[in-house]
């Protein structure tokens, strides 16, 4: 039986992005994701509904989600759901999902908020990560369009989602 777990979402983040290191040097950023959903019931009155996500992103791609990030900010990710379970310091079992980030694209531009740090997307489109001032910077028309971290594939091959 063949197995799939991607997830991508868009929101903002809940708090500012939190940097370690594990002890093998590697860098890990964690942070949380408010993703809300707006639609209106049967009687025409709107509702809200939001879903808070942890979230990990592990390198280079966590120092620079730390860097430019901060609470209120939007992204866009594509991850994997990673399931953790232990045993409270009360002795009940405790489990949780969270997301391990392999992609992910800054939303909004550097002015819109006052916060202030990620890069200006490039109007319509988004750019995978920062840029210098002053580089051009090319629009994406899709958002799945990202480049797959790490290095890209051979010319000509196709990347499964």
């Amino acid at each position: 039986m063949a197995n799939f777990n991607r997830v991508i979402l868009m929101g903002n983040l809940t708090r500012d992005p939190q940097l370690k290191y594990l002890p093998s040097n590697t860098a890990v950023c964690e942070f949380g994701l408010a993703v809300n959903r707006r639609w209106r019931d049967r009687d025409g009155n709107q509702r809200d509904e939001t879903c808070f996500v942890d979230l990990a992103a592990f390198g280079k791609q966590g120092e620079t989600i730390n860097q430019y990030m901060s609470k209120g900010r939007a992204i866009l990710v594509e991850g994997r759901l990673k399931f953790d379970s232990w045993t409270g310091q009360d002795g009940t079992k405790r489990s949780k999902l969270s997301v391990v980030v392999d992609n992910f694209t800054f939303v909004g531009s550097r002015d819109a908020s006052a916060s202030g740090g990620a890069p200006a997307s490039g109007g319509e489109g988004y750019e995978h990560a920062p840029v210098p001032p002053g580089a051009p910077m090319t629009p994406r028309a899709n958002p799945m369009d990202m480049p797959p971290a790490g290095d890209p594939p051979p010319s000509g091959e196709n990347i499964p989602f």
